[in-house]
């Protein structure tokens, strides 16, 4: 991504700003040595740095918008443990920030706008900011009790609408994560078969997604044989793999934070069995359906609510129930959410669809008796035209998936 990017973004909160508002974002805690430090997600859209001890100040105030960030200072004798800290031209280069201060300067330079400020923004994760203990938390519990006056409100109210519809830049790295996911689905189709462990074909997405530069999962990846797969969110991916059975892909590699999230679901011998296709045929059916509703102006309440009928008419045809009432007992999930930073991105799930939303299309039946789940989960972009299927070269129709499955 471009620093352009970071800066028009940061422009589009100053105009949703009122008059003396704060922003604050600040970074996650530094990871533990055998752990990849993992940026806060909205710091990161605003900013693209991913570094610890990194905050990001905005502040409007009349016709003035003011922008600073702090980052870490460099301690000499720390570099040959952990290497030089970013310089300040560096962060500068990234984020397109020009005025950047040391982490150790934060409450000094802080103090007048806490001083004049009305409201703070602030990017806590949950509803009751000061319950948690993490270092953020802490923080922002002791400029409450500095600073008695201040409304304190979470970043997430004021960003969501922004978040959820992406731009070009985004769009690309949604892309990316979305062919690379793809690729390895494609060779866990071809190269998996009864006797391996479930885990084993993780091992595959995951081999291809390194091969090709993506180190991180967008979400633990749920790999899930037969009965497993009626398991919604099932992760122990150590199961061995039966004849006869169905497997069950819900993963997604990350690309530069944005993640896919893609949902297929193939016979590992090669030929699904007549219940099995049938099965999968429905869920298929109301896939489509449910894909071809979306555009500008639908809401994802009635895309819901279709999902729930369509569900309910193909149960019965599966002689799995008999009133439509009771579609929850095999179906039991939302068929959408929104896709971006966060697997389930920013974004109410009855939210009425705009230009340049990603979201997930994913209906399921689950059939714990008959070791039975299918899950078909597709990433489409919403367009002035309707929609764009993102993951759509990624196999799904049943001749297809045989094929692959088959080696043919």
């Amino acid at each position: 991504m471009k620093k352009e990017d970071f800066i028009e973004r940061r422009k589009k909160l100053f105009e949703k700003m009122n008059d003396n508002e704060l922003v604050i974002l600040l970074s996650r805690e530094e990871s533990e040595l055998y752990l990849r430090f993992n940026q806060d997600k909205n710091l990161f859209y605003m900013t693209g740095l991913e570094t610890p001890k990194t905050v990001l100040v905005m502040f409007k105030k009349g016709e003035i918008e003011t922008t600073f960030a702090f980052i870490e200072r460099n301690v000499p004798e720390r570099v040959v443990w952990y290497g030089e800290k970013m310089k300040k031209s560096e962060a500068t280069e990234i984020s397109g920030i020009e005025t950047i201060y040391f982490y150790d300067e934060l409450n000094a330079v802080l103090h007048y706008y806490l001083s004049v400020a009305e409201n703070v923004y602030v990017n806590y994760e949950t509803s009751e900011p000061f319950a948690s203990k993490s270092n953020a938390l802490v923080y922002i519990n002791e400029l409450r009790n500095n600073y008695p006056n201040l409304k304190f409100k979470q970043f997430n109210k004021i960003i969501s609408s922004l978040r959820s519809v992406k731009d070009d830049s985004e769009i690309e790295e949604l892309q990316k994560a979305i062919d690379i996911t793809g690729a390895g689905i494609e060779r866990i189709m071809k190269d998996s078969k009864p006797g391996m462990y479930e885990y084993q074909l993780e091992s595959m997405l995951y081999d291809t997604m390194l091969s090709n530069g993506y180190r991180e999962w967008g979400f633990t990846p749920i790999i899930a044989q037969g009965k497993n797969a009626a398991t919604l969110h099932y992760s122990a991916n150590n199961t061995l793999i039966e004849e006869n059975k169905l497997v069950l892909l819900d993963v997604g590699a990350s690309s530069s934070n944005y993640s896919a999230d893609i949902s297929r679901t193939f016979p590992v011998t090669g030929k699904f069995t007549e219940r099995q296709k049938d099965v999968y045929s429905a869920v298929l059916f109301v896939q489509k359906t449910i894909i071809n509703m979306v555009k500008p102006g639908i809401s994802m309440k009635e895309l819901n609510e279709e999902t729930a009928k369509l569900i309910s008419k193909e149960l019965i045809k599966l002689g799995l129930i008999t009133d439509e009432k009771d579609y929850k007992k095999y179906y039991m999930h939302s068929v959408s959410h929104h896709l971006g930073l966060d697997t389930h991105d920013l974004g109410s799930r009855t939210s009425v669809l705009e230009v340049g939303n990603v979201i997930t299309v994913e209906p399921g039946i689950y059939i714990p008796e008959e070791e039975i789940g299918v899950r078909i989960e597709d990433d489409v972009l919403v367009t002035e035209a309707g929609h764009t299927v993102l993951s759509e070269s990624i196999p799904k129709e049943i001749e297809d998936l045989e094929n692959l499955a088959s080696g043919k």
